[in-house]
């Protein structure tokens, strides 16, 4: 009978002993991420983005490339792949091309080190490093990690849940929440390969330019045609449209809509994109600083943000909102409905 009791026991005990090793604590997670993202040479990703601003979510396909030490590679696709944007970091500097369009942009930049990326590896491993009093849990197959993010509007949007593979450690989803913990921008990884391989000129920007043409063709000239009116949704108190105005130019019509309020004002303005000819790419070497809206990525100068969407370009203008609140609207302007 005693030997059957310790059986028992040894045998419980030795299930304890097991359990407890194969449970991690959050500091062996923290450093396991370090270290995998110290070790891989590369990776290419897949995921899908969706962004809860406007009357209904938007939803973007993204491929990302990533060779060290600085090779970047992100191409962010709606979900009809009409339109795209890629962002290209080389030996040459930081680009974002609108194949579409016809057109390439060059920052001086240090993307993607200069603040949070959801869709890059690298830099969530290091939201996760850098927040001292982030939360973490662990479930069945995953590892849970919720950090303060590092936008540069991280007012507006906090705090982030990402989501880790516990074998491979890749990322499964993240979660980017509001003041009110509401997801605004959700990225959920449908591929993650951290041994790829890549062509010498993968990162070429002409190469990149040509290849993402063959998926979305350049756009006929867009002067004259018509447009659908997109409004600012962003709640900023006690500021509403007061004034929506249309011109014609030699591109076709203008929107001018005018918000204000007692403290806040800001004017959006928006027109056909301009499409520069087949034959030769038009690279524009930007003075401003890059800022990534979700669905495009715009230039932000002291007191405007300007930015093309669907060939169409748009431009906020405000001399007292804030870099944040500028951030904020023009993220906001998804909306084909006053508010």
């Amino acid at each position: 009978m005693r030997k059957g009791l310790w059986l028992v026991w040894g045998i419980v005990a030795a299930m304890l002993v097991l359990s407890a090793c194969g449970s991690k604590s959050q500091e062996d997670v923290t450093k396991g991420l370090k270290e995998k993202a110290g070790d891989i040479k590369g990776y290419k990703a897949k995921a899908k983005m969706t962004l809860e601003v406007g009357d209904e979510p938007q939803v973007y396909d993204i491929d990302v490339w990533h060779h060290k030490p600085g090779d970047y590679r992100v191409h962010l696709k709606n979900a009809k792949k009409e339109q795209s944007q890629m962002i290209l970091r080389n030996k040459s500097g930081v680009y974002v091309l609108t194949p579409a369009l016809n057109k390439s942009y060059k920052f001086q930049s240090d993307w993607p080190q200069n603040s949070s990326q959801a869709y890059l590896f690298e830099s969530l491993v290091m939201d996760v490093l850098k927040d001292k009093e982030a939360k973490f849990k662990e479930t069945k197959n995953h590892y849970v990690f919720e950090t303060k993010t590092r936008y540069q509007n991280n007012k507006m949007l906090p705090r982030q849940e990402v989501t880790f593979k516990k074998r491979t450690l890749e990322p499964i989803s993240v979660k980017v929440m509001d003041t009110d913990k509401n997801p605004v921008v959700t990225v959920k990884f449908t591929k993650v390969d951290f041994d790829a391989k890549f062509d010498d000129d993968a990162f070429d920007t002409k190469k990149n330019m040509t290849s993402a043409q063959l998926e979305v063709p350049v756009l006929a000239d867009l002067s004259g045609q018509e447009f659908s009116v997109k409004y600012a949704m962003a709640e900023i108190p006690g500021v509403t449209l007061h004034d929506e105005k249309t011109i014609e130019t030699d591109r076709g019509k203008r929107v001018i809509l005018t918000y204000e309020g007692e403290d806040k004002s800001f004017t959006l303005f928006q027109e056909k994109a301009e499409v520069i000819p087949t034959a030769s790419m038009e690279t524009v070497n930007m003075a401003g600083e890059m800022v990534d809206l979700g669905f495009a990525i715009g230039v932000m100068n002291d007191h405007s943000i300007v930015w093309s969407q669907d060939g169409v370009d748009y431009m906020l203008a405000s001399s007292d909102l804030t870099q944040e609140e500028l951030i904020m609207v023009a993220r906001s302007v998804q909306g084909d409905s006053v508010k």
